[in-house]
Order: structure tokens, then sequence, then C-alpha cells
């Protein structure tokens, strides 16, 4: 289904190796508003989406979603590589390293392991679509934070590209949105009015 290019969606070129940082980006792979969260729950929506132009946008963005995992990855790979223990003891990452190594886990910044509990596929489009725009804003929201608290340039500007993107995903699912609802306006005013003729 897919064609997989060798190459990030947007590069990482990260110079300085940084624990406490790759502890913070971590959550945007593993966190509850994460990429994995993300491509999981909108690949798994299309399936019961019967209008085919939203299946196709849900299609599109949970492939992008797979793409923006692995620029966090690459950017907490880049963060963490060849470090040594004596490195990492004392930082916020020593327990994740106890686990991990320096392998890449899908976990939240606290620690939390990443769950399909924290994503939702109900098969109601108007409910799937609500959720899909509420966890582009919580993403959004989670880039902000991180934005916040990093001021590595190598590390903040992936980080932004990553934040605008999630803006043009919640403006997709609000287009989405909008056309489901035209439908089902659509359908219910001839459904209650049978005298009116739909080629009019």
């Amino acid at each position: 289904m897919w064609s997989y290019e060798r190459r990030l969606q947007y590069p990482v070129n990260i110079k300085q190796t940084n624990p406490e940082l790759a502890m913070v980006i971590i959550s945007q792979f593993g966190g509850p508003d994460g990429e994995l969260g993300a491509s999981m729950r909108y690949l798994s929506q299309r399936y019961a989406m019967k209008n085919r132009e939203v299946a196709g946008v849900l299609t599109d963005i949970g492939t992008e979603e797979l793409a923006h995992l692995e620029i966090v990855c690459a950017i907490v790979h880049q963060l963490t590589r060849n470090l040594t223990a004596e490195q990492i003891e004392g930082t916020p990452f020593a327990n994740y390293y106890v686990d991990h190594t320096v392998g890449i886990w899908p976990q939240a910044a606290s620690g939390v392991p990443w769950s399909a509990t924290t994503i939702q596929s109900k098969g109601d489009p108007i409910t799937d679509l609500f959720e899909d725009m509420a966890a582009e804003q919580k993403a959004r929201t989670t880039y902000d934070n991180i934005l916040r608290l990093v001021h590595d340039h190598d590390v903040c500007d992936p980080i932004q590209f990553l934040r605008e993107r999630e803006i043009v995903h919640f403006q997709r699912f609000g287009e989405s949105l909008r056309m489901i609802q035209d439908d089902l306006d659509s359908k219910n005013f001839y459904a209650f009015n049978p005298a009116f003729d739909k080629k009019r």
C-alpha cells in the first residue's frame, strides 16, 4: 500500500546530545497525544467512514502521522546517541535507560507507556471527526509546551514543523466534518420533505 522513501519528511540534524530533552520529546512518540496514537487512530477510523473522500483524508493524515513518528524518533535518537551510562546518570532519562538503554520505545514524558486506550475509533463519522480535531489540538498544545521548554534551535526547528502540520490537520478534519454534516443535512431534508424533487 505504501511507498517508502528513505528520508525524513523534514530533516533532523541535532549536533548536541541531551538526555533531558530526549525525555521531553519522547512524549510525542508514545504519549497520550503523540504521533503513534494519531496514526493508529486515523488509519483505524478510515474503514468505517462511508464517505470515500473523508476516508481518503483519514488515510492521508494517518500516513503522514507515521512520517511524524519517524521525525520524533529521529530527534530522540540524535539526542541520545552514543551517550554513556555516566552521561545519563542523574538525568530524567536514567530510569528510561534502565529499561531500554537508548533504544526508542513509545512512552509519555511521565514514563507511562503508550496504550490504545488513549485513542478512539467509534464508527460514527461525526464522533470520530470531533475526536480527530480534538486530538490535533492536543498534539499542537503538547508541541507548544515542548517549545516553551526547549531552546536548542536544532531541536526546535523540526518541532515547529510538526506543530504547523497539526494545525493543517485540524483544518482538514474541520473541512471533512462540514462535508459529512452537509451530506447528513441534505439526506435528512429530503427524508422528511418527500414532496421536494431532489433534482431541482
